[in-house]
């Protein structure tokens, strides 16, 4: 696919003023009053600090003894980053339940409860559909703080001299989004070293950071197959849903027939999307408790299985093109570094969505539970590892940090939001086994999952 270039001079998007974002002193979210309570079940609508909760003291802070090199003579020769998009406003389908659940609030006869009175007489519906899914200041300040603590993480690899040197290269995916996330991971670097005589060049690369819109099968088996989200529906009118439905018509005082999933899932999002974008406890959020939270995440949790992770093999293997793209990169600097040349490509950053990084962790293996998420096992999978809470917050990112640590001994380091984790199948290496034990560990995926071949469409969806 040819690549478009754009420069970093100019970010084409408008923040609506008098929406900013600030980063509370308490580090323990369980006790601060501006924390919603149920923030850390909010899924793909999350803050990256709620994963990270020691970002609230301070949204610069790093601790470079989580890298923890086998030795001190190993230095770092590459890094690749995936990373989602900042924080963003609702798409117009969002948007548009949320008006219905606003309208039904208003039409309510409501207690004398000040919380719900403040939803009636005082909130009002500041959404609007034309936002659809841009990026907010806080979305800027994500990409544009998480540059800075990578720089301070990876100061060999992400410094002023690589950046001016051309050795940092930049991919995005197409959408606004994406592309002003990349503007601002880049103006967190530009400011840091405040370089004002150099504009530096992205890529937009849908091929890779939007694979999933160009594989057929996946389109055609899953995405646009009604059947392939059987289980989310049946969770949807399952009896956890119907009570976290109920309990809201009672506290409106509407009729149980007025919530429908739709309007309960509206609500949670505007209890999540008004923390996000403004840092607001807002009155929504008390329309749940930490279970009916824990109900709506996992609703969440299903339909990102079944249309992105391990519900259908193709979820994964429609970003084998990314796959091999990542390990490509990997190799030619591995080959570059054992040959004695300078490596060419110190850093790739690339901007995507969930959609991007889901699919890729899933097929290297990363949160595989040993029972699939199903309609009817939400009380069974209270520790499940695949949660996308935690996986997939705003800015979550997949690091991949090569290292020489001298006579041929090279190590690849997988962090996920800027976080240790251990390749799976290579735990005994603990987070930085041998490059070579990765590339066979993987050598299936790397000797086949061709992207034109898997996306084919075939007779039926495989399950797994």
């Amino acid at each position: 696919m040819t690549t478009a270039l754009r420069k970093s001079a100019v970010f084409y998007f408008t923040i609506i003023t008098g929406i900013s974002s600030c980063f509370c002193t308490d580090v323990n979210p369980e006790e601060n009053p501006e924390i919603p309570a149920i923030a850390k079940y909010f899924s793909t609508k999350g803050r990256y600090e709620e994963v990270n909760p020691y970002l609230i003291e301070d949204i610069l802070a790093v601790n470079r003894s989580i890298l923890q090199p086998p030795s001190a003579q190993c230095r770092q020769i590459h890094l690749t980053a995936v990373i989602r998009h900042g924080t963003r406003y609702p798409t117009t389908k969002n948007v548009k339940k949320m008006k219905k659940l606003y309208d039904v609030v208003q039409g309510s006869n409501v207690s004398n409860r000040n919380w719900l009175r403040e939803l009636q007489n005082q909130w009002r519906m500041w959404y609007t559909e034309d936002m659809d899914g841009r990026l907010v200041q806080k979305g800027v300040n994500d990409h544009k703080h998480l540059a800075v603590r990578l720089s301070k993480l990876f100061p060999s690899l992400i410094s002023e001299e690589k950046l001016r040197g051309g050795f940092i290269k930049f991919i995005t995916s197409s959408k606004h989004r994406c592309v002003n996330s990349t503007l601002s991971f880049k103006a967190g670097l530009t400011e840091l070293w405040h370089i004002k005589d150099m504009e530096f060049d992205h890529a937009v690369n849908d091929a890779l950071m939007r694979f999933f819109d160009k594989c057929t099968r996946f389109l055609e088996e899953v995405d646009n197959n009604p059947s392939a989200v059987t289980e989310v529906e049946k969770f949807k009118q399952g009896p956890e849903m119907r009570r976290v439905q109920q309990k809201i018509a009672d506290i409106l005082n509407v009729p149980y027939s007025a919530i429908t999933d739709d309007m309960a899932e509206a609500a949670f999002y505007l209890c999540a999307y008004e923390f996000a974008i403004k840092t607001v406890n807002s009155p929504w959020c008390r329309l749940y408790d930490e279970v009916d939270a824990q109900v709506m995440e996992y609703a969440n949790d299903l339909k990102h299985f079944w249309k992105r992770s391990y519900g259908y093999d193709i979820n994964s293997k429609s970003s084998c093109i990314l796959f091999h793209d990542v390990f490509s990169r990997l190799e030619k600097a591995a080959k570059e570094n054992m040959s004695g040349q300078q490596v060419a490509e110190a850093v790739t950053v690339q901007v995507g969505h969930a959609e991007t990084l889901l699919p890729l962790l899933t097929l290297l293996g990363f949160f595989n539970d040993s029972e699939p998420l199903t309609s009817t096992n939400f009380a069974a999978q209270t520790r499940r590892s695949f949660r996308t809470s935690h996986m997939l917050p705003y800015a979550a990112n997949l690091i991949l940090v090569l290292y020489d640590c001298g006579g041929g001994d090279l190590r690849l380091q997988p962090l996920l939001n800027e976080k240790p984790v251990t390749f799976p199948g290579l735990a005994d290496q603990a987070s930085m086994p041998l490059y070579q034990d990765v590339l066979q560990h993987y050598r299936d995926l790397l000797q086949g999952c061709d992207f034109e071949t898997e996306c084919q469409l075939f007779k039926q969806p495989a399950e797994v």
